[in-house]
């Protein structure tokens, strides 16, 4: 039974596995089928990302455009820009009322 994971670069991911469990992340790259490269910018920094195993992500729905246009253009994001990318996305979250 195979499903189907479609994050991309710029979407923000919740942990379900792992000591950093329920932390949000936000997707750097696709390496490969069963893997993502995350990362916070604050612990986990875009030059040192976490290997993480898809099945072990689970998308919020939301999804940065910046980040994901900063990646396409330059390849690079600044930490800064995914931390902020984060807080938008919990303050979203707490405005639906999530």
């Amino acid at each position: 039974m195979k499903e189907s994971y479609s994050l991309k670069p710029g979407d923000i991911v919740r942990s379900l596995r792992g000591k950093d469990e329920d932390q949000l992340f936000v997707v750097l790259s696709l390496p490969d089928e069963r893997s993502a490269l995350v990362a916070d910018g604050d612990k986990r920094r875009f030059d040192r990302p976490k290997r993480k195993n898809v099945l072990h992500l689970v998308s919020t729905g939301a999804h940065s455009e910046e980040v994901a246009n900063s990646l396409r253009d330059t390849g690079r994001v600044t930490n800064a820009k995914l931390r902020f990318a984060i807080g938008r996305a919990i303050r979203d979250a707490e405005e639906k009322g999530e």
